[in-house]
């Protein structure tokens, strides 16, 4: 496994922190850290451009410091941060040296790694909320940008038959396999891949990324949703929500619920 880079940026305003993660993951960053004075951000050191990083903390009149974590230490860091994330009474997503969460219908244990999406950013707990009001009985689903494979491990849990799991990264693949083993799940097959080209119909389809890749693939992902589908789209900001209703409308997409969270979003479209 590759070292990764922790860039740590001084920055307590929350709204600056939501700006700066999505900026940074349109550069490669593809895991976060939030807190009441800082933002870390973590890339694999082989994707790290720090010109880029540079001008963007440049741009806001900010400072960062920078520290390769080693692979093997990965486990040390994220166990030292790591707390149950519980959404509502519905879901709680835990490592495996937590005690079982009471009180939830679900309950997920994942080892993040360096994968994002542990339920701890807005983003993609308001995905597992928005995913709990869907029927996800003996539905095909697709899952772009898995990462951890959190939320393909929940539409599992809640009855999916099929789960097509799709990131662009190895580490993400590998740390979702394991994850999915942890879980028991016998139904989400995992699929290397830098878009959702390819990956067959759906009922459901989850793709919390950024805007950026949203608007790269949204034709793929309107053509992959099956009549009477739901596409639920998130790992976007607020501001974002105009660009992504715009180019939807010409492929029939419309819009049909959000919530939002410490200013990020989560859309629920449907075929018109």
């Amino acid at each position: 496994m590759a070292n990764h880079i922790e860039i740590t940026i001084p920055v307590a305003e929350t709204e600056l922190q939501q700006v700066l993660i999505a900026r940074l993951a349109d550069t490669g960053f593809e895991g976060f850290e939030e807190t009441d004075l800082l933002l870390k951000a973590f890339i694999p050191e082989a994707e790290y451009r720090e010109e880029e990083l540079r001008a963007i903390i440049k741009e806001y009149n900010l400072s960062f410091t920078k520290t390769v974590i080693e692979s093997q230490n990965w486990n040390a860091v994220w166990e030292s941060n790591f707390d149950p994330v519980v959404v509502d009474d519905f879901v709680a997503v835990r490592a495996g040296f937590h005690k079982p969460v009471a009180g939830v219908e679900k309950e997920i244990v994942i080892t993040p790694k360096m994968s994002f999406g542990t339920g701890h950013h807005a983003t993609t707990f308001m995905m597992m909320r928005q995913m709990r009001a869907l029927d996800f009985g003996g539905k095909k689903i697709i899952d772009f940008g898995t990462g951890t494979g959190v939320l393909a491990i929940l539409a599992e849990k809640m009855g999916a038959a099929d789960v097509i799991a799709i990131d662009y990264d190895d580490w993400s693949i590998d740390n979702a396999r394991e994850n999915c083993i942890n879980n028991t799940c016998s139904h989400v097959h995992l699929q290397l891949a830098d878009n959702a080209a390819g990956a067959g119909k759906a009922d459901i389809i989850l793709a919390n990324i950024n805007k950026n890749v949203i608007l790269d693939n949204l034709e793929h992902l309107k053509n992959s949703l099956n009549k009477n589908g739901v596409l639920l789209l998130s790992g976007l900001l607020i501001t974002d929500e105009a660009d992504i209703v715009k180019a939807a409308l010409p492929m029939s997409l419309v819009l049909k619920g959000k919530e939002v969270m410490n200013n990020w979003i989560c859309l629920v479209m449907e075929p018109a």
